[in-house]
């Protein structure tokens, strides 16, 4: 005989934040969700996005999750302050996606930053002795600049990359792969221009997104309450409850900006760089 009630997360509806740049941090925070989100069999999954991008392994990953869960759930994303680049690419994991109308979106494209320090060494006496096993092991190394063959790599892979992420969106929005061609040239707009362009499907806040995925599974808009599904936090938070955490969000926004420019000098990154 089946049992007549239902678990409390069938009458809910999932909720996950990606917020900040997508780094392997961000990847593993969410991967860890999504799992959550199928264990506890809840019926819908709004996915909130605040972020400029960020690395593309770990945004394709979270997109791969994505679509492996929307077998089971229905999945709406809704961006926020602003959702580019990877932002946009991880959306696409969503099958439908709602934005305030002047949310930041677009920069679709690729981006790969190395540093060339060759005159400020010169000018201190600072030299490099490299011995390697090939002419490109030291591609982008920052004492010399790029030879015409490592930028002709580079653009190669910079291309390869970039056609990887328009087919994603052409295939997620059903549009040709011309048309996103036409608009994905790194360029930023609105989310009323993503509706026009149609990379999103509505205009309107994250309540509107959340009435909308009640409505896909057949739950009461008026009723159905998200449930956030957050990593475990840490023992010191959970006994010491106040806004110290707040009060060093800055420093440590930029001290994590920071570390993920040094990690990253050298990698493709689909990023939206202000």
């Amino acid at each position: 005989m089946p049992w007549p009630f239902k678990p409390k997360s069938r009458k809910q509806i999932a909720r996950i934040e990606i917020t900040g740049l997508i780094a392997g941090n961000t990847r593993q925070r969410v991967l860890d969700a999504l799992k959550t989100v199928e264990e506890k069999k809840f019926p819908a999954l709004l996915l909130r996005i605040d972020s400029p991008g960020g690395t593309v392994g770990d945004s394709q990953e979270i997109y791969s999750a994505l679509m492996r869960l929307r077998e089971k759930v229905k999945i709406i994303a809704s961006f926020g302050n602003i959702s580019a680049s990877g932002g946009v690419y991880v959306g696409m994991g969503a099958e439908h996606i709602v934005t305030n109308p002047g949310t930041i979106t677009g920069s679709i494209g690729v981006i790969l930053r190395g540093n060339n320090l060759e005159r400020l060494l010169d000018k201190i006496g600072v030299s490099f002795k490299v011995v390697k096993s090939g002419p490109y092991k030291d591609i982008l190394g920052f004492d010399r600049e790029l030879t015409d063959p490592e930028k002709t790599i580079l653009q190669e892979m910079i291309d390869t990359s970039y056609q990887q992420f328009v087919q994603t969106v052409a295939e997620a929005r059903n549009l040709a792969v011309e048309t996103v061609r036409s608009f994905a040239d790194g360029r930023i707009f609105t989310g009323q221009q993503a509706l026009d362009l149609g990379v999103v499907d509505r205009l309107g806040t994250e309540e509107d997104a959340r009435r909308w995925a009640a409505e896909l599974v057949g739950l009461d808009p008026e009723k159905t309450k998200c449930e956030t599904i957050e990593e475990p936090k840490r023992l010191l938070s959970r006994l010491i409850p106040g806004n110290t955490g707040r009060m060093n969000s800055g420093l440590s926004a930029g001290i994590n900006w920071l570390e993920f420019e040094l990690s990253t000098s050298g990698q493709p990154l689909w990023l939206y760089r202000p």
